[in-house]
C-alpha cells in the first residue's frame, strides 16, 4: 500500500562510498535508489582525507542536490542519508548525516534504526555536561564516542555501541575511515559491496545494482567494519548476537529487486502470495494488487489459484510531495489522489485484492469502497502479513498500540469495519515459512514483535508507552 498515506513507514536508508573519484555522483545515485525509505530529508557529507564538507537539506534526493550542490562535495569518500521524520522529529537539524567539528578532528553519522534507550542515555549525558543540537537519538551516539575514554577512534566508537539498544546500522566517517556497524539483532539489512576497488555499503542491494557495484556480503550482526586508504578490517564488538531482520523489509519496505539475506524480495512476496492461496482459497473472477508492494504477492497469488491477476488499481505517480504528511485527513485525501481502480477491470467481477498490511484500516475501507463504486460485485481482502496488534520501536513509523486497528478488533470486526467480504490475514508460521531460505537451505531469524508482541530486546518506559522516536 502507499507508505505516505498509511502511516506505515520505513525510518531511512543509507548508503557509503570510500575510495571513489566519483563519491559524491555514486552517493547521489545510490540515495535515489533507496529514495523509498525516505522522503524527509537527504544529505551527503564527503571527505578529500582533509576534511569533511557536507549539503543536506529537506525534500527528495533531486530537490536536495542540485548542481551547485553537488560541487561543493568532493572529495574520494562518501556517505548519505534518506530521511522520513515522525510525527515532532522533522526539522532541518535532525536531517544526516549529522556532521560534527571539534579540535581533535570532524565526525559524520548516518543512522538507519532506532535506538530505544536514547531518552535514558540523553538524560544521563545532560546530567554530564552533554548540549544536544537536535532531537535525532543519532547524536546521542556522536556524544558517547566523543565522551569514551579510548585512544583509538575504533574503540571509542565499540564501547559507544555497547551501550545502544535497538536497532541500528550506523556508518560513521571522519577524514580518514570510514566504520560500518550493525546491531546485534542485525534488525535493519546493511550489505557490503565493491566498485572497482572501492567499497560500498547501502541499506539495500538495489543501490548496488544502480551503481555498478558487486555484492560482496551482508554486514553481520554486532560486526564492525572499519574501511581507510590501508585496506578493510572486521572486528566483532558483540558476541552476543541473534539475528532478527525486520520481517516487513521482506513483506513491503524493502524494493523487489533486492535481496535480503540471500533472498530476493520480490520472490519472497511471490511466495506469500502462494502461501495465502493455500490458507485463503477464495473464489474469485480476478486478483489484483494494491500497488506496488504487493503486485508481486497478487502475481504469487494468481498463479497458485489459476485465477487471473488483472490491474484493478492504478496508481498515479505524479502525485507531489504534499501527501507524504503525518496527518490522517492527508492520507484519507491522498489515497483517492493516488489511487483508482479500473472499472473495465473490476466491474461485475467478485475481486480479489491483495494488500500487505492493515495499519489503522482507514485507507483499506476507502480502497474497498472506491472498488465497489467501479462495480465490483465482491471485494474479498487478503493480506500478506498477520494482523499489526502492536507498535514498532525499531525504526518503523508504525502507530501507538490504540491507533492500530488489530490490537482491539478481531479479523470479524476488521472486516465488518473496511466493508470487505471476506478479510484474511496471512498466518505468521505461513508468513515466516513462505519467506524461505535462502541460497545455501538457511532460514534467517526474523523479528516479528509488531505481530507477536515478543520484542529481541528490553523495551524502555518511555517506548512502552507508545512514544514516537525519530532516527
Amino acid at each position: 500500500m502507499l507508505a505516505e498515506i498509511r502511516g506505515l513507514n520505513e525510518e531511512c536508508g543509507v548508503f557509503g562510498v570510500w575510495g571513489h573519484e566519483n563519491a559524491s555522483q555514486i552517493t547521489y545515485y545510490g540515495l535515489h535508489s533507496l529514495q523509498h525509505r525516505g522522503q524527509e530529508g537527504t544529505g551527503i557529507v564527503t571527505t578529500d582525507g582533509e576534511v569533511l564538507k557536507g549539503v543536506k537539506g529537506e525534500g527528495l534526493v533531486t530537490e536536495v542536490f542540485t548542481a551547485k550542490a553537488m560541487e561543493e562535495l568532493t572529495g574520494r569518500s562518501a556517505i548519505g542519508h534518506v530521511r522520513y521524520a515522525t510525527a515532532g522529529g522533522g526539522g532541518y537539524e535532525n536531517v544526516q548525516p549529522l556532521l560534527f567539528h571539534s579540535q581533535t578532528g570532524s565526525l559524520a553519522l548516518a543512522h538507519n534504526g532506532n535506538l530505544v534507550n536514547a531518552d535514558a542515555l540523553r538524560h544521563q549525558l545532560e546530567g554530564q555536561g552533554s548540549i544536544f543540537q537536535t532531537s535525532s537519538d543519532t547524536e546521542v551516539f556522536a556524544h558517547l564516542i566523543k565522551r569514551s575514554g579510548f585512544p583509538l577512534l575504533k574503540d571509542k566508537v565499540k564501547n559507544a555501541l555497547t551501550m545502544l539498544k535497538g536497532a541500528y546500522a550506523f556508518l560513521v566517517m571522519t577524514e580518514s575511515e570510514m566504520m560500518i556497524a550493525l546491531d546485534p539483532h542485525g534488525l535493519r539489512p546493511l550489505s557490503l559491496g565493491l566498485l572497482g576497488d572501492s567499497y560500498v555499503v547501502a541499506s539495500e542491494t538495489c543501490a548496488f545494482d544502480i551503481v555498478g557495484a558487486e555484492f560482496v556480503r551482508d554486514v553481520l550482526p554486532g560486526e564492525l567494519i572499519i574501511i581507510n586508504n590501508e585496506g578493510i578490517h572486521s572486528e566483532m564488538f558483540s558476541m552476543n548476537t541473534n539475528r532478527a531482520i525486520c520481517t516487513m523489509e521482506y513483506v513491503y519496505f524493502s524494493r523487489p529487486d533486492s535481496n535480503i539475506h540471500g533472498i530476493n524480495v520480490h520472490t519472497a512476496r511471490k511466495n506469500l502470495g502462494k502461501q495465502l492461496a493455500i490458507e485463503a482459497p477464495i473464489e474469485g473472477d480476478v486478483v489484483t494488487g494494491v500497488p506496488d508492494s504487493s503486485i508481486s504477492v497478487a502475481i504469487g497469488y494468481a498463479e497458485a489459484t489459476g485465477i487471473p491477476y488483472e490491474l484493478g488499481l492504478i496508481k498515479n505517480r505524479y502525485v507531489g510531495r504534499t501527501f507524504i504528511q503525518p496527518s490522517q485527513s492527508l492520507r484519507e485525501q491522498g489515497v483517492k489522489m493516488k489511487l483508482s481502480p479500473v472499472r473495465g477491470v473490476v466491474e461485475g467481477k467478485r475481486v480479489i485484492m491483495v494488500d500487505d498490511s492493515i495499519v489503522r484500516g482507514t485507507t483499506s475501507r476507502r480502497i474497498v469502497t472506491m472498488l465497489k463504486d467501479a462495480g465490483a460485485l465482491e471485494v474479498h481482502v487478503v493480506i500478506s502479513s498477520p494482523p499489526i496488534k502492536n507498535p514498532c520501536f525499531y525504526g518503523i513509523d508504525t502507530s501507538t498500540s490504540e491507533e492500530l486497528i488489530a490490537s482491539s478488533n478481531s479479523v470479524e470486526e476488521i472486516r465488518k469495519q473496511i466493508g470487505a467480504d471476506s478479510l484474511t490475514f496471512l498466518s505468521v508460521e505461513g508468513m515466516v515459512e513462505a519467506i524461505g531460505k535462502n541460497e545455501d537451505g538457511e532460514t534467517r531469524g526474523h523479528c516479528l514483535a509488531c505481530f507477536t508482541g515478543k520484542y529481541p530486546t528490553e523495551i524502555y518506559p518511555a517506548q512502552d508507552a507508545g512514544k514516537k522516536l525519530t532516527c
